[in-house]
């Protein structure tokens, strides 16, 4: 094949020289179609950040440099700031520098290489949100109490919510889960998972009470530092900070920790916790509701219990039993001796009427005649004062024995409950009489004219 200056020399007319504005246009456009997705690992030198805003910088390598511009368009997305001395991979095209006739690279994605370039990206990061107050205690929200609808943030084929659908199946039985879906690795997924929080919020500002979405859980299972680099971007804790619905954060497992995790109004050590971390009040109060229906229902036994042992106790108290046999003993008695005196006075009228008869048979009748009717009114007297003194008698001892009645009627527990007075006991039953045998705080049984109480000593007075 002939050479393109071989051939120049066969034409028939000279070619026209170009200019140095025309070639360098023309290698511009060959380099960008060629080259116009690049991918290249290197490091940065002589980094430059200017007052425009666009970086600029010396990519290089053991053997080779490139210039490369990052203009402010592009570096906005960028999820760091980078410096001299960091290995980083670049992709953008290739272009020309027309005035100076200079290829160089145009960035259009940076990322940190290397778990020691990565911790300085996210120190970086974490710095100047936290100078910001993003991860300021009183900008968290509480969750809700109840939560009724759950969006989740995350890869619908990543084990992530899997566990999450699981743990919420499995715990409880009144949650709905709302799949947002999205990548959650690669350049994109900071890019996506922003998106999928504003959906989210977007969905809440439009739709019915019941229908809006209380929490979301925003995460991923586990993986190497870059693998979750998309949750350290400052576009999605922006997002998190900005976002209506109060946020969990589940990236990773317990020992990873990213931007997210800081900003979010929750973190959760892995996806499985923040599925049970929504669903905690709902087992907490079926426990807690079954805990004291058994507690009630004791409870009540105990009292039925406690409720027969009192009645069984007052029905065989000494109160009930003898006092009624005294008081019977008593009637009996003084029936007994009312019979007596009865017996005595018809007795002595007896031999006062046989001593009568006699004398009457020994005097003359004359003689007797008026004695006679003098003995009878003295015996008539006799008689009725008899009468008089068996009933004066009968009297008292009738209102000695109501005296008396009256005088066991005071001393009667009962009696003396009704008049306002109370029994006071030791919790061991044993009657208080004494302020000094008790301390305060002890608890005490008072009983009552009806009922009993149960109390606490706040005071003693000697």
């Amino acid at each position: 094949m002939k050479s393109t200056l071989l051939q120049s020399l066969f034409d028939d007319q000279e070619s026209r020289p170009l200019t140095i504005s025309e070639l360098n246009e023309q290698v511009k456009g060959e380099l960008e179609k060629r080259f116009r997705s690049v991918w290249v690992e290197a490091e940065i030198v002589n980094f430059v950040a200017a007052n425009s805003g666009h970086w600029y910088f010396t990519l290089h390598d053991a053997d080779s440099q490139l210039k490369a511009a990052c203009y402010v368009r592009n570096n906005l997305r960028i999820r760091f700031q980078p410096f001299d001395g960091i290995q980083v991979r670049v992709r953008g095209k290739l272009s020309v520098y027309q005035p100076k006739g200079e290829y160089q690279m145009l960035v259009e994605s940076l990322e940190p290489v290397g778990e020691g370039a990565l911790k300085v990206a996210f120190e970086q990061i974490k710095t100047k949100l936290a100078r910001e107050g993003l991860f300021a205690e009183e900008l968290k929200r509480d969750l809700p109490f109840f939560p009724r609808r759950i969006g989740v943030v995350t890869s619908p084929n990543g084990a992530a919510f899997h566990d999450i659908l699981n743990v919420l199946s499995r715990r409880t039985r009144t949650v709905n889960i709302v799949l947002i879906p999205t990548r959650v690795q690669g350049e994109t997924a900071g890019e996506e998972i922003t998106k999928a929080i504003e959906t989210a919020n977007k969905f809440n500002a439009g739709a019915a009470t019941d229908e809006k979405i209380d929490v979301l859980i925003v995460g991923r299972g586990g993986g190497s530092s870059e693998d979750l680099w998309a949750f350290n971007e400052e576009r999605v804790a922006r997002a998190i900070r900005s976002s209506k619905i109060p946020i969990i954060s589940a990236v990773g497992h317990e020992i990873d920790f990213t931007i997210a995790d800081f900003v979010s109004d929750r973190r959760a050590p892995t996806p499985s916790a923040a599925a049970e971390i929504v669903a905690e009040s709902e087992f907490q109060i079926e426990a807690f509701i079954n805990q004291k229906v058994q507690d009630l229902f004791q409870f009540v036994e105990y009292k039925l219990l406690r409720l027969r042992s009192d009645l069984q106790e007052v029905a065989l108290s000494p109160v009930f039993t003898e006092f009624p046999a005294d008081i019977k003993d008593l009637r009996y008695e003084v029936e007994d001796f009312r019979t007596e005196l009865q017996n005595a006075a018809s007795d002595k009228l007896k031999i006062q009427r046989q001593n009568l008869e006699i004398l009457t048979n020994r005097l003359s009748p004359l003689k007797l005649a008026s004695k006679l009717n003098e003995k009878k009114i003295c015996l008539a007297l006799l008689e009725q004062r008899q009468i008089s003194a068996v009933r004066d008698i009968a009297d008292k001892k009738d209102e000695q024995l109501k005296i008396e009645m009256a005088s066991l009627d005071a001393l009667s527990p009962l009696a003396v409950l009704k008049r306002g007075f109370s029994i006071v006991q030791t919790p061991e039953g044993k009657i208080l009489r004494d302020a000094e045998k008790i301390k305060q705080n002890d608890r005490v049984k008072i009983r009552l004219s009806r009922g009993r109480i149960e109390a606490e000593v706040k005071l003693i007075e000697n």
